[in-house]
């Protein structure tokens, strides 16, 4: 990889820790990675048994780990909740199985929004249409996709809006996926919370960003339980490995935990807009897990972080606004406080 690739690649996606270090050699060491959505502050793995490395998942296991998925989630009458490894690999899948009921000519898609739906409904040969709101059931579209809440910006469609939304959607015939990674911040506006999830409803969930275990690869689709068999046939037998069905099992099920890290991130969130307020960065979204902020000037925030061994996050669409999670611990806040309260041309 060129130092031009590399630089580009640190504003496609968060996590690249790696690649980084490679760009900027002579920044401090350790690297902060604010770059991200995923809680700093993970679930405590269990202890876990030899046995769970040494052999294929039970069918009991996964059965449990998709129970407590729908007991934390919320699961509709008549729905089915699948294991995924990582929701990534489900937003890659959903255009091959939502066309099997029908061709997908063209996609709207709620942005701007994380970049992986586009990519897949395009490698999937369907025309992306980038809307602002949720279209009319007569819009020419045959799907539509959306964040909830929205990853970059933290926008929030309330459940009974996205509720009827889907209601009418698949009544004309149409396939709707939401993405509702983040949705454990906001529990009520889940669709999972409803009563029913209509034919051609998708929701996906991702174990990595609120529990804080990324790396475990976990996520979960939820459909309606007569189109559910499309989805088993694709993900597998065991789409979840052993460790992480005990791992997420036990973090599903810990509702003290649950409720504590709600209380938490708040408190971090605010402390954050705080922080990079002294940087004068004005916060224009965001959810509890990250913020969105809006640079004034034409600074590139990217470089001027990463010479201080701090990597964020970056857009292409808006080239002044920038993404920041949530520093780990206490070192690394007083790290970030000290580079905000720093003049601009001392990064």
């Amino acid at each position: 990889m060129t130092a031009g690739s590399a630089a580009t690649a640190l504003r496609i996606h968060g996590g690249r820790i790696d690649v980084a270090a490679r760009c900027y050699p002579d920044a401090p060491r350790p690297w902060i990675d604010l770059s991200t959505g995923i809680n700093p502050v993970a679930y405590p793995i269990p202890t876990l048994a030899p046995s769970c490395f040494a052999r294929l998942p039970l069918t009991s296991e996964i059965d449990d780990l998709c129970a407590a998925a729908a007991d934390c989630y919320g699961l509709p009458g008549g729905a089915a909740m699948l294991p995924a490894p990582g929701s990534e690999i489900a937003i890659r899948l959903a255009p091959r199985v939502l066309a099997a009921s029908g061709p997908i000519a063209r996609v709207g898609i709620i942005g701007p929004t994380y970049g992986s739906h586009a990519a897949a409904w395009r490698a999937a040969g369907a025309e992306v249409q980038e809307l602002t709101a949720l279209p009319d059931p007569d819009a020419p579209l045959e799907a539509v996709v959306l964040v909830n809440p929205n990853n970059p910006d933290g926008h929030l469609i309330a459940q009974d809006t996205l509720a009827a939304f889907a209601e009418r959607w698949s009544a004309a015939g149409k396939r709707l996926v939401v993405d509702e990674a983040f949705g454990d911040l906001v529990p009520e506006a889940s669709l999972l919370r409803g009563a029913a999830l209509p034919r051609g409803v998708v929701v996906l969930r991702s174990l990595g960003k609120f529990f804080g275990l990324a790396g475990l690869r976990l996520g979960f689709v939820a459909v309606n339980a007569d189109e559910a068999q499309r989805w088993r046939d694709l993900l597998g037998d065991w789409a979840a490995s052993g460790p992480a069905c005990t791992i997420a099992t036990a973090a599903l099920r810990d509702a003290a935990w649950i409720d504590a890290t709600r209380g938490r991130l708040a408190q971090d969130r605010r402390r954050l807009d705080a922080t990079l307020g002294a940087a004068e960065l004005a916060a224009c979204g965001g959810t509890d897990l990250f913020g969105l902020y809006l640079c004034r000037n034409d600074c590139d925030l990217v470089d001027r972080f990463a010479r201080t061994g701090i990597l964020i996050r970056a857009f292409a669409h808006n080239p002044r606004v920038y993404r920041f999670g949530l520093p780990a611990n206490e070192p690394a806040w007083q790290r970030l406080a000290r580079i905000c309260a720093e003049p601009p041309g001392r990064g």
